[in-house]
């Protein structure tokens, strides 16, 4: 066979996450969990990885040679990808998830939660309901404080964030509440970047959305509710 032959038979070459933030390495789409982004954080005291990415070996190395993760959080059921069960295995972690969404994972050990979770200093899942029943979100104390929404608030560009009601949205009143709950929750001082689990094209590139507190601020939940 020719050169040119034998590098025509090779696999396509496979893009390694991407960093967006110092830390934070985004994953590319992951056409199983609708094009769903996934994130790996390293942080200081441990790392996680956030949702699923399309799992290949590239990523699975890329991880270990970070020094791997202790667990994948999975922010809402529309992120749960096939292989869940083999990422747990390869990454030997711990899978979690929010209680009303426990179940999707019969064959996978998961530790659930209700409201709140603590994993460390670092890092807080946080339940906001609303976009499916378990929807959560994943704040890290680091750099101002940076929130990973999953698809609870997605990029409408790169600087306007905003729940987004769609055919699968399970109760679009109480994804709003829990939009309250985060202002309660958070300050300017303390949530300084939204990072969102879907819609990333909007942010061309750049991959969070800055001045996070005051875009959830600026957000008219009142005029939300009644455009759906």
């Amino acid at each position: 066979m020719s050169d040119i032959a034998e590098t025509m038979a090779e696999p396509p070459s496979k893009k390694s996450p991407r960093s967006i933030l110092p830390g934070i390495f985004a994953f590319a789409p992951n056409r199983d969990t609708l094009g769903a982004t996934a994130y790996f954080v390293v942080g200081e005291v441990q790392n996680i990885l956030i949702d699923c990415p399309l799992w290949q070996d590239d990523y699975r190395d890329f991880i270990q040679s970070k020094g791997g993760v202790k667990q994948l959080i999975i922010t809402h059921r529309g992120s749960i990808g096939k292989q869940v069960k083999q990422i747990q295995e390869d990454l030997n972690c711990e899978v979690i998830i929010q209680e009303q969404e426990a179940y999707l994972l019969p064959e996978v050990n998961v530790t659930s939660f209700s409201d709140n979770l603590s994993i460390n200093d670092e890092f807080e899942l946080i339940w906001t309901p609303g976009h499916s029943p378990g929807s959560s979100c994943v704040y890290w104390k680091q750099q101002g404080g940076i929130l990973f929404t999953g698809r609870h608030l997605l990029a409408k560009s790169v600087t306007e964030v905003a729940p987004i009601y769609t055919a699968k949205t399970f109760h679009w009143w109480r994804q709003l509440n829990s939009i309250d709950k985060l202002r309660d929750r958070f300050n300017f001082e303390t949530l300084k970047y939204i990072i969102p689990g879907a819609n990333t094209g909007y942010l061309r590139g750049q991959g969070y959305i800055d001045d996070a507190y005051s875009k959830l601020q600026t957000l008219d939940l009142d005029e939300l509710k009644q455009a759906n």
